[in-house]
């Protein structure tokens, strides 16, 4: 799915939170995508077209992050995050999904799958927060610079407009990606830009990198210990932001969890660069 393809397959459909944009592509039993930060559902631009012969694929774009338009007032902590999928699933009149996710969203898809366990028939979860380990030390001075209104500036515009810079060690490409330098502009493009178009949107920037603290998963633990929902885990062991440790205490934690398949080397954005062992593990777990 070209850039091009993914704007015009665009959809929104209005909540009490905001004019939602999601991606909606393919039949059957729905399959339920959630993105990164500050990405948004491009990221799953490699998976969905695989795996859309067997789910109708869904993937929104999170409050303050891609091209949802939030609602005036409305926050995008963690919380309301999970408030906005439940409203976007009974819009679409969907009753149940499977959860695909990443990064941020993998703690959203938790706290999600502990409030509705009925609504959730399994999770494939790549690196991400845990209750433990949230935020992680490495988001530190996201947070801060959040807080202080200095985010959107200095870290997504500059990598807007210097885009070598956004693929550096230092910058997204090379903070997050395997492989930065096929971080294309385009793609840069497509997550960044938004962020930054107003005043209004740089300050959901800010908001939603102030939001991930404190930590959004504060008790969870243990209704995860009492959640059946079939979880897989897989884990980039080249992420610099969640440790592998992580992904052992996940799998120790989740009641039904279907054990964690480690990805040598991989960072915490593999999904979008590796999107076959995407597909691969949610066949797995789709035909259990």
């Amino acid at each position: 799915m070209t850039a091009e393809q993914f704007h015009a397959a665009r959809k929104f459909v209005v909540t009490q939170q905001g004019r939602i944009a999601y991606l909606d592509i393919g039949e059957g039993p729905t399959a339920l995508f959630l993105h990164g930060f500050p990405l948004n559902s491009f990221q799953w631009r490699g998976a969905i077209p695989l795996l859309s012969m067997m789910r109708r694929c869904v993937a929104p774009d999170f409050l303050a992050l891609g091209y949802t338009e939030v609602a005036k007032g409305q926050s995008v902590a963690p919380q309301a995050q999970v408030a906005m999928l439940a409203a976007l699933l009974d819009r679409l009149s969907l009753s149940k999904v499977d959860i695909v996710a990443s990064d941020s969203g993998g703690a959203i898809a938790q706290l999600f799958m502990t409030r509705y366990p009925d609504r959730v028939n399994s999770l494939l979860v790549t690196n991400c927060d845990t209750e433990r380990d949230s935020p992680p030390r490495a988001v530190l001075p996201v947070i801060e610079l959040g807080r202080t209104g200095k985010f959107a500036d200095e870290w997504i515009g500059r990598w807007l407009a210097d885009k070598d810079a956004a693929r550096s060690d230092t910058g997204l490409g090379g903070q997050c990606y395997m492989n930065p330098s096929r971080l294309s502009d385009e793609t840069i493009e497509t997550y960044l830009a938004p962020l930054v178009k107003s005043a209004t949107r740089k300050a959901l920037t800010n908001a939603y990198a102030a939001a991930l603290a404190p930590n959004a998963l504060q008790g969870v633990e243990a209704s995860l210990k009492r959640c059946y929902v079939a979880t897989r885990i897989l884990w980039g062991t080249g992420d610099t932001i969640f440790s592998t440790a992580d992904a052992d205490y996940l799998a120790h934690t989740v009641a039904n969890s279907l054990g964690k398949r480690k990805v040598p080397g991989a960072k915490l954005f593999f999904p979008e660069e590796l999107p076959e062992l995407i597909v691969e593990e949610a066949r797995f777990l789709w035909s259990l």
